[in-house]
């Protein structure tokens, strides 16, 4: 693939919210990101594209915590946070929603939200931001009572962003939210995203499978293959190169 040179205007917006640059992870021996740099301003929709196994899930560990870069460096809201652990990363406002969503099968649908609050002291916000989630899905204000377990695979992925959203999160690191999805949920749960990001102003990183969705809602995008960074470039200008095409959008 040619690259695509970044729109510097595009990346310069406004202020670089994450900034990650030359990170290298490892799996023992087993080498899973080479040397991965990427940028995210503040405010943006930022899309991470690429085949299963190109690393994409191990750049979002990375950067919640989850697994520790044999190198390199990740400064989020200016600080260096590549040797956090988890829990330090969230109370600063990055959030990551998982692939597989990962609620609490045996709790209810409020419980569920009030797992993600649980850093939080103000009563009146969560109440209000609870509300809120039940706005944006009505799905589970209906479910309110319901054990997670039951939910469908897209009213969980609504249960698991809903729950992202009572962190308090500044940065939203989305998993491959469309993945075993309904068709008709996963528009929905794209608008959400596009929603959440107007509203709230929350700065979202997303990686997803489904490349013609994420080139749809985000401004800027990266492809990762074999953990290497080959391609980026503002969303539509990705989204027509001719080998993105081939490869990602079934063209």
């Amino acid at each position: 693939m040619h690259n695509i040179r970044p729109n510097p205007s595009l990346l310069t917006q406004s202020i670089t919210l994450l900034s990650v640059e030359n990170l290298h992870v490892s799996y023992g021996s087993i080498k899973a990101l080479h040397g991965v740099s990427l940028h995210v301003p503040q405010g943006s929709i930022v899309t991470l594209i690429g085949a299963n196994g190109a690393g994409k899930s191990t750049t979002l560990r990375a950067l919640s915590g989850l697994v520790k870069p044999t190198s390199g460096s990740i400064r989020y809201d200016g600080h260096e946070v590549s040797k956090l652990p988890p829990e330090k990363v969230v109370s600063r406002g990055l959030c990551h929603v998982p692939e597989g969503r990962m609620v609490f099968a045996n709790l209810t649908v409020r419980e569920n939200l009030k797992m993600g609050a649980y850093l939080q002291k103000d009563r009146k916000w969560i109440a209000d931001q609870t509300d809120y989630v039940f706005g944006l899905f009505p799905r589970l204000k209906e479910r309110e009572g319901q054990s997670a377990g039951t939910l469908s695979g897209g009213e969980q992925q609504m249960l698991a962003i809903g729950r992202a959203l009572l962190s308090r999160p500044k940065f939203l690191m989305l998993d491959e939210p469309s993945l075993g999805i309904a068709p008709l949920l996963v528009k929905t749960i794209f608008e959400r995203i596009v929603e959440i990001n107007r509203e709230q102003g929350l700065t979202i990183l997303l990686v997803e499978q489904n490349a013609n969705l994420a080139l749809d809602v985000s401004s800027y995008a990266y492809v990762l293959e074999t953990g290497k960074i080959l391609l980026e470039g503002p969303s539509a200008v990705v989204k027509a190169d001719p080998q993105v095409q081939a490869a990602y959008l079934g063209a």
